[in-house]
C-alpha cells in the first residue's frame, strides 16, 4: 500500500482520492463532513476520522460564522457537553466534564467505523492550553478503553505561528507537551503540521522555516517512539520529511489544500492553479501565463524534454482556467511525483528527491521570471529550498 495519506474535505477531493490514490490505505476525513464523504472513498481505503477540535483555536471567529448560519462544524461540536468550558479560557473544566465532552464528540464518529481517530487537542498557543490538552488526551485514552474502540489514536501536534518553531528554545516546551499528551492518551501515532506554512510561497525566509520544521520532527522522534509519524499537508516539505525518514506518511492535498487549515474556518473561493511538472511547482492561471509559456519554450531547444510538457499546458490552458480541471491536473502530477520517489529504496529516497528537485532547479534558472507569482516569480523559487532541505 502507498504510504501517502490523502486529506479529503469535499466531494471533489474524495473522487480524486478514489481515482488516483486507490493504493492509499488511510484517508483523513473531518467528522462534520464524514456522512457525505466516507461513502465516496475507494472500497479498500480505511478512514482516519478527525473530530476537528483544532477549530477551537479561534472560537470567536467560528461563533460569528455560526451566527450567520454558515458553519456546520460549529453546529456539530458546540452541541457536545461542556463545549464552552473546554474551549474558552481559562479552560477550567473538571476531568469528568472533559470526559463527557470527549465521549459525546468521539461517539459521533463510531458509526463511520474509522480505523484511526485524532485525539482531541486545541492547537499550541501558550502554556495556558497545556492543562486542558493533557486532560483531553487522558479523556481520549479513557474513552478508548471504555468504548472498546479497536482502532488507533493519532495525536495532532498543530502549530499556528512560525515563532512557535523558530529555535530549539521555543520548540522544547512544545515537544515536551506533545510527549506528555501522547502518553496520556495512549496514542499509537502522531501527526505534525504548521498551519501557517505555505512552503511553495518562494518567500525569503522559507528555507529557514523548512529547517525549523525538520528539526522539530527530529526532536519529536527522539522523545516519542512511534511507527505512525505523519507530516503535512504541505506542497513539498511533507515529501522531504518522508524521504529523509523523519516521517512515515506524507499527508497530501487533492489538487489543492497543500496548506493545512484549522477546522471550521470559512473557505475562500479557490483559484485555478496548474502544475508545471518540470519545475515541481504550481502557478496561477493568470493572463500572463500563456505569454510566459511561449517565452520559456523559446529559450529551450525544441528537442528539450520540458518543451512537450509546457506545450501541453498551453494547449489545455483555456480548460485549465476552470478550477476543477486545474485541480485534476495538479492532483495527477502530484501522484506521479510521489510515485517517482517511491520507486527509490527507502535509504535512497532523500537523494532521489534531491536529484529530482535539482533538475527542476537547474531548468528554472534558465527560464524567465513568472511575473504574476509574487515572491515565487523566479521559476526555481519553489524547488530550490526544498532541494537544499533534502541534504
Amino acid at each position: 500500500m502507498a504510504e501517502c495519506i490523502p486529506f479529503v474535505t469535499g466531494e471533489g477531493a474524495a473522487a480524486l482520492s478514489a481515482a488516483l490514490h486507490a493504493d492509499a490505505d488511510i484517508v483523513r476525513v473531518p467528522l462534520d463532513r464524514a456522512s457525505r464523504l466516507v461513502g465516496l472513498l475507494g472500497p479498500s481505503q480505511r478512514v482516519w476520522l478527525d473530530p476537528g477540535v483544532d477549530g477551537m483555536h479561534d472560537l470567536k471567529a467560528r461563533r460569528s460564522q455560526a451566527d450567520r448560519g454558515v458553519n456546520t462544524w460549529f453546529k456539530l461540536i458546540s452541541h457536545c457537553a461542556n463545549f464552552d468550558k473546554i474551549g474558552t479560557p481559562p479552560h477550567e473544566a473538571t476531568s469528568s466534564e472533559v470526559y463527557a465532552f470527549v465521549k459525546a464528540l468521539l461517539d459521533k464518529g463510531v458509526p463511520h467505523r474509522p480505523a484511526w481517530i485524532t485525539v482531541p487537542q486545541i492547537p499550541f498557543k501558550d502554556s495556558g492550553r497545556n492543562k486542558i490538552n493533557r486532560a483531553l488526551a487522558a479523556a481520549t485514552g479513557k474513552w478508548k478503553s471504555k468504548s472498546g474502540f479497536p482502532g488507533k489514536l493519532i495525536l495532532p501536534v498543530v502549530f499556528t505561528h512560525q515563532g512557535q518553531l523558530s529555535g530549539k528554545t521555543a520548540r522544547n516546551p512544545r515537544v515536551q507537551q506533545a510527549e506528555k499528551c501522547y502518553h496520556e492518551a495512549g496514542a499509537d501515532g502522531f501527526w505534525v503540521v504548521d498551519s501557517s506554512l505555505t512552503d511553495d510561497s518562494g518567500s525569503s525566509t522559507i528555507r529557514r522555516r523548512l529547517g525549523s520544521v525538520i528539526d522539530l520532527h527530529r526532536e519529536l522522534n527522539e522523545r516519542i517512539s512511534s511507527k505512525i509519524r505523519i507530516a503535512g499537508p504541505y506542497w513539498g516539505l511533507n515529501l522531504v520529511l518522508w524521504a529523509k525518514g523523519l516521517a512515515d506518511h506524507p499527508a497530501i492535498g487533492m489538487g489543492s489544500g497543500y496548506q493545512f487549515f484549522l477546522a471550521g474556518g470559512q473557505a475562500s473561493s479557490p483559484s485555478a492553479k496548474v502544475a508545471l511538472s518540470v519545475l515541481r511547482r504550481r502557478v496561477g492561471v493568470g493572463p500572463q501565463l500563456r505569454s510566459w509559456l511561449d517565452e520559456a519554450m523559446a529559450r529551450l531547444a525544441p528537442s528539450h524534454p520540458a518543451c512537450a510538457d509546457l506545450m501541453e499546458i498551453k494547449r489545455q490552458l483555456t480548460a485549465l482556467s476552470e478550477f476543477e480541471r486545474s485541480r485534476q491536473q495538479v492532483a495527477k502530477f502530484y501522484k506521479q511525483w510521489i510515485d517517482v520517489i517511491t520507486k527509490a529504496p527507502k535509504t535512497g529516497r532523500s537523494m532521489a528527491l534531491f536529484q529530482d528537485l535539482s533538475e527542476a532547479y537547474a531548468l528554472g534558472k534558465s527560464l524567465p521570471a513568472i511575473t504574476d507569482e509574487g515572491t515565487a516569480r523566479r521559476p526555481e523559487a519553489v524547488a530550490e529550498p526544498l532541494m537544499l532541505s533534502c541534504l
